[in-house]
Formats: C-alpha cells, sequence, structure tokens
C-alpha cells in the first residue's frame, strides 16, 4: 500500500490565552494556506523559540488554535536550542521539555511543551478495516532510492477527519532524501 509523505517542519500550536500572551488581547491567527488535513491551516504569524543556549526565530504557528501549546522541533534543532526533548504524539506533553515561546507583545516560558513529533499516519477508521490494519498501533513503511530504508514505529493516527498521510519530520525525511509530495509504501 501506497501513500503520500508530508514533511512536518518545526512548528508551534497555541490555546487562545496564550495566542493573547504572545500577540495581545483578543487576537486571531491570520489565514496563510490551508493544510491537508481537513481544518487546519499554516497562519501567518510566526515567533521565535528560545531557551539559555540558543533560539530560532520565525517559527510559523499552525491553526486553528487547540486546547494546549505545543513547539515541535526536529532532532537537530533541538541541538541547536541545547534540548533533549521526547518523541511523543501530538498532544502528549505531561513532561515534555520547557521551552519559551517569543511574540511581538509576550513571552511565554513553558515548563513543559517541546517534542519531536512521532512519525505517524493520519487515517480514518474505515481506512483502517479497508486495509486490514484493525488491531494495529503503528506500521513500518519502506523508502526506495539511493538513501532508501525501513521507517519503524510509524503510528497509526485514527481520526474521522483525517487526510491520508504520512507526517514524517525534516530530520527523518532528509535521512531518506524524501520530499513533500513523495510516494513511499506501507508494509505491516
Amino acid at each position: 500500500m501506497n501513500i503520500q509523505v508530508g514533511v512536518s517542519n518545526r512548528h508551534v500550536h497555541l490555546k487562545k490565552e496564550d495566542l493573547e500572551v504572545l500577540f495581545g488581547v483578543g487576537y486571531e491567527l491570520s489565514f496563510c494556506k490551508d493544510l491537508k488535513q481537513p481544518g487546519q491551516f499554516a497562519s501567518n504569524e510566526k515567533v521565535t523559540i528560545k531557551t539559555d543556549k540558543g533560539e530560532i526565530s520565525n517559527v510559523r504557528i499552525l491553526g486553528p488554535v487547540r486546547n494546549y501549546t505545543q513547539v515541535e522541533i526536529s532532532k537537530t534543532d533541538a541541538f541547536k536550542l541545547g534540548l533533549n526533548p521526547p518523541v511523543r504524539t501530538s498532544g502528549d506533553l505531561e513532561g515534555s521539555t520547557p521551552i519559551t515561546i517569543v511574540g511581538p507583545k509576550g513571552e511565554l516560558n513553558l515548563n513543559e511543551g517541546c517534542i519531536l513529533a512521532d512519525r505517524h499516519i493520519h487515517i480514518t477508521e474505515k481506512q483502517m478495516q479497508e486495509l486490514g490494519f484493525n488491531g494495529l498501533k503503528e506500521v513500518s513503511v519502506k523508502v526506495d532510492g539511493v538513501k532508501g530504508g525501513i521507517l519503524e514505529h510509524v503510528n497509526l493516527k485514527v481520526a474521522e477527519n483525517s487526510y491520508f498521510e504520512l507526517h514524517l519530520d525534516t530530520d527523518d525525511a532528509n535521512s531518506h532524501l524524501i520530499k513533500d509530495g513523495d510516494i513511499v509504501e506501507i508494509i505491516k
């Protein structure tokens, strides 16, 4: 079974009250472009993420606002920031790494919230059944090419409103010379 890849660069998800700390009371994210996952979009707003050891500017905020604030980075970004965040699924923040987010109107010092996003496939329950994935929590993915290989521990992220796509961070993609939109093969 083939699947398209979406390569995910560093980004931030914000809850409403944290958006207002960074950009001002009543502020709302402005639309830049749709993402493939239904209802999600890249906003025009960007922030700086920082630690005592480094910072990265122009980190895009993805919308809409969520019920948690989270910073997703790559391991390469983590080296620059002097961090060692855990690999987690989005929203699983308990015990994750502290980080500071700086916006034009304020700053957030998070006690937890920075993660390396897990490799995952967005999939619906119907697709799980059609593909014979019932009972599976994860699969492996085969990548062809000069730097091909097998990506293991790819989580199946089931939601009814999903666009069927494999999400990798920039480090996973770069290590196998994968570009956004490339096709890879799911293997069990």
